[in-house]
């Protein structure tokens, strides 16, 4: 059963929390982060770019320094200040087109470690081990790893009461996006959410695998030099945002790849023939609307591909994942993409800013042919995580993408 916390955030005062707060810095254009780091001296992207002001690259344990350095000035010049008492966060965030809401709590390395929190995506062991090291050296969480959960009726009445009064916060952002966080710290209340996460048989990690992973290799090497380690110190857990399964929002990802691995366009429409139905619609836009139906973009024209499941072997979750199944029938064995975590003749595009990025990116020159699928569900998501299998990467774009800044873990 889960396992969540309150903790003492460190967080910004009301007054400057819409200035502090930020997205993940690798969203920002080299020319919009200038632009922050610039003119804002309250946001947190001074923190994560600390070298910004030198104007000259530093070494990665340097900066990793440099990072802590800029969080302790944030905290003695208050533009940070740290909660006297422990609680959960309920932060809210509403566009045009969804609102997300959930709850940001402290949640356990041993849940992750015993498969109650469980996994989709795999992970680099170098990345974890640097993202260890940074963390180890800063010693907070900045931006929660996101964790997704069955609904739960308890819980969203829970929400849903506290939702009534005042929020601590409530900014908008030039995103159009508008934030709200209440802070729950009555113990009667905080008790009430635990007891209802501890009959939650299980949370799954929808964006922050690393991120994951790094905290419990962090957590493994303190607690191996701390001779008094209990498992209850700050660094047993790390800071997450909780949200129900029907509000989380999948989106696809688009497949791009330069060459035909040698074969002209015939040869290759020959080889897809195998596998697929296909259909060409010439210069006619064309989305699947259905699993296992997939959209190509090749020499100027559509064509819709439909697998023929009778010469295709579905044996697991992960062999129904279409993700999967263009890399089994098209990519590997047609197109010799072998490795697709570090390949750069493959290229990959959500459809969140360019809803035609498989037309656009295909007639720039860029690549000379595009794939597009349909969004993973939530039940293959979680059919994947709880068969312990793997998705290919790349294979949902997950909403919502979380703010860095907006409440701080220290372990």
């Amino acid at each position: 059963m889960a396992i969540i916390k309150p903790f003492k955030a460190v967080r910004a005062s009301r007054d400057k929390v819409a200035l502090v707060s930020s997205k993940s810095y690798e969203t920002y254009t080299p020319a919009e982060l200038g632009a922050k780091l610039d003119f804002n001296p309250y946001t947190f992207l001074h923190v994560v770019n600390p070298d910004y002001k030198y104007l000259q690259e530093v070494s990665t344990e340097r900066r990793f320094q440099l990072v802590q350095n800029r969080y302790s000035d944030f905290k003695r010049n208050k533009i940070f200040n740290q909660d006297t008492i422990p609680a959960f966060y309920i932060y809210e965030r509403i566009d045009a087109n969804n609102t997300f809401c959930g709850i940001i709590a402290a949640t356990s390395i041993d849940d992750y470690l015993n498969n109650v929190i469980k996994k989709h995506e795999g992970t680099i062991h170098k990345r974890e081990r640097l993202f260890e090291k940074y963390l180890k050296i800063i010693g907070f969480n900045a931006e929660p790893v996101l964790l997704t959960f069955k609904d739960d009726e308890t819980l969203e009445e829970i929400i849903n009461l506290e939702k009534v009064k005042n929020p601590e916060y409530e900014f908008s952002t030039t995103d159009k996006m508008l934030h709200k966080l209440w802070v729950v710290s009555d113990e009667n209340i905080t008790q009430k959410i635990t007891n209802a996460f501890a009959k939650i048989e299980a949370l799954y990690i929808a964006d922050g695998h690393h991120r994951t992973a790094s905290s419990a290799l962090l957590a493994k090497d303190l607690a191996s030099e701390n001779e008094t380690h209990n498992g209850t110190e700050a660094y047993n857990y790390f800071m997450s945002y909780l949200i129900p399964e029907s509000q989380l929002k999948i989106s696809e990802f688009n497949r791009f790849v330069k060459d035909l691995n040698g074969l002209s366009v015939d040869d290759f429409l020959e080889k897809l023939s195998v596998h697929f139905e296909i259909d060409n619609r010439g210069q006619l836009i064309y989305f699947p609307n259905k699993k296992h139906h997939f959209s190509m973009y090749l020499n100027g024209e559509f064509y819709s591909l439909y697998l023929k499941e009778e010469n295709y072997n579905f044996t697991d979750a992960l062999s129904k994942l279409d993700s999967e199944i263009l890399f089994r029938t098209v990519l590997e064995p047609i197109l010799g993409v072998k490795d697709l975590t570090n390949n750069d003749r493959v290229g990959h595009s959500d459809n969140k800013k360019d809803v035609i990025s498989i037309k656009t990116k295909v007639d720039s020159g860029l690549y000379t042919v595009g794939f597009s699928l349909t969004a993973v569900t939530i039940v293959e998501l979680k059919e994947i995580a709880d068969a312990n299998l793997k998705m290919p990467p790349k294979t949902t774009y997950i909403q919502p993408k979380l703010r860095s800044g907006l409440t701080v873990y220290e372990f």
